[in-house]
């Protein structure tokens, strides 16, 4: 029994320090202003089965609108963005998370004095 239990267990924890994985970049999907990005789960050894990030949208910065093939969530952790889903624009503030669904396309940007600062995550394709 214990050596299914060892054949079942999952891979060890890996624990990351943002201060590892920060680089300056223009956002994806279009370039528009600069970003600070924290590619947490990039450093995740392979296999892994969901993306992970921390990125800060410099002020008049945005991800510009793409499609999507999964479902993937924006969540805000300071200042403040306007996301857009498939043409419908919402306001989001610290606190707020906007579930975005496989197919839509989507974006945010920046808006008002302070960085946009978001976790993203999404589930990684298959290979």
């Amino acid at each position: 029994m214990m050596a299914l239990l060892l054949m079942l267990a999952a891979p060890p924890m890996v624990v990351i320090d943002e201060r590892d994985v920060v680089r300056e970049e223009a956002p994806p999907h279009g370039a528009i202003g600069m970003s600070t990005a924290y590619r947490i789960s990039d450093i995740v050894p392979q296999p892994r089965t969901m993306e992970f990030r921390k990125r800060v949208l410099h002020k008049g910065a945005a991800i510009g609108l793409h499609p999507i093939a999964h479902d993937e969530v924006y969540y805000v952790l300071s200042g403040e963005g306007e996301v857009t889903s498939d043409g419908v624009s919402r306001h989001l503030r610290p606190g707020m998370a906007a579930y975005l669904y496989d197919g839509a396309v989507v974006g945010i940007k920046q808006i008002g004095r302070k960085p946009l600062t978001l976790i993203i995550s999404y589930p990684v394709a298959p290979k």
